[in-house]
Formats: structure tokens, C-alpha cells, sequence
């Protein structure tokens, strides 16, 4: 049972969603290449959400 609860943990997704938007660390290093993996990555994540969005709204419609 305690392995089953391990596959379902989702609590480290939804910090790395906050953790995605958050600004970045003083010091942290800041070249355009990462500034440009980071971008990618929010608009991912937004056009993911969304479409789980649209999915439950038709799923809930049908």
C-alpha cells in the first residue's frame, strides 16, 4: 500500500509549477539561453494546463 501512495505523490509537481514562476535567485546565472529554456518552459506548462482544462470541460459535457 505505502508503494502505491509513492506513485501518486504529485506534491513535487505542484512545487515545481510554483517554483517555475517564481523570479529568479539574486546570483543565479542569467545568459539568454537559460532565460529562453525558462520561457519555454512556462508557456509548456500554461498550454498544458489548458488543455486539461478544455479536457474536463468536455468530459463533464458529454
Amino acid at each position: 500500500m505505502s508503494r502505491l501512495k509513492e506513485l501518486f505523490k504529485v506534491g513535487e509537481i505542484f512545487t515545481y509549477f510554483i517554483r517555475v514562476f517564481q523570479k529568479p535567485k539574486p546570483g543565479a546565472p542569467t545568459n539568454f539561453n537559460i532565460r529562453t529554456m525558462h520561457t519555454i518552459n512556462k508557456i509548456s506548462i500554461v498550454m498544458f494546463l489548458f488543455c486539461i482544462l478544455v479536457m474536463l470541460y468536455r468530459a463533464f459535457l458529454r
